[in-house]
């Protein structure tokens, strides 16, 4: 990664497409079941709800902080302008499925019909776009945006979060590899390394948010 990007740290962007990764496949997994109803299980998990969340901050400070400026830095170059207007295309796609699956979710007559649909077009066009962004568009980030701009599309992530950093950050780095733990988390300020060391992890698993401890007893 070092190599191929040369003016910002991208180590964050892979994070974060990371774990949307692996929530939309738990998703599909989810609703793909056919013991249990997935509308129950989807809409009394806190999974649903902070994949919702991060996924729409994520979104959110892309397209507030980081295409319209790459689109005035890019005003002359048709080509570069295309792959942003692919990318804001592919959002517009995405994030109202989140709308559509919360409908689902609570419609009792056809719900669950429309549910599975959802879902693998969630998981499709996520997955999708998150290829595009990570082998076309992060290099264009990496070659157009000033190291001040970068900040502050970083910054506008951050206080998006705000509060629920304790949630995020663990969710953030559920599953990842140990050797990939520990340097991303030596890397930590300490102002969230020792909470995050000290409560929040354990707070999370707490939680369980996909409800695969109460399935596995059920079983």
């Amino acid at each position: 990664m070092s190599q191929e990007f040369k003016n910002h740290d991208m180590t964050m962007m892979f994070t974060i497409h990371a774990a949307l990764r692996r929530e939309v496949e738990r998703i599909a997994r989810i609703t793909a079941r056919v013991d249990e109803d997935p509308r129950h299980v989807l809409s009394t998990a806190v999974g649903w709800e902070l994949f919702k969340k991060f996924l729409t901050i994520h979104h959110t400070a892309e397209d507030v902080t980081v295409w319209p400026v790459m689109q005035k830095a890019l005003a002359d170059k048709p080509d570069e302008l295309a792959l942003l207007a692919d990318m804001e295309a592919e959002h517009a796609v995405i994030d109202p499925l989140l709308a559509d699956i919360d409908a689902a979710l609570a419609d009792r007559d056809s719900g669950l019909e429309r549910l599975g649909g959802l879902a693998d077009a969630l998981h499709t066009h996520l997955n999708t776009h998150l290829d595009h962004e990570e082998g076309d568009a992060l290099k264009l980030m990496d070659i157009t945006m000033s190291k001040e701009e970068w900040a502050v599309f970083a910054v506008a992530g951050r206080d998006a979060i705000g509060d629920d950093a304790r949630r995020y950050l663990p969710w953030l780095l559920d599953g990842m590899p140990a050797d990939q733990l520990a340097a991303f988390v030596s890397n930590m300020p300490d102002a969230l390394r020792i909470p995050y060391e000290n409560d929040w992890r354990a707070a999370y698993e707490e939680l369980d948010i996909w409800h695969a401890r109460s399935r596995s007893a059920n079983r």
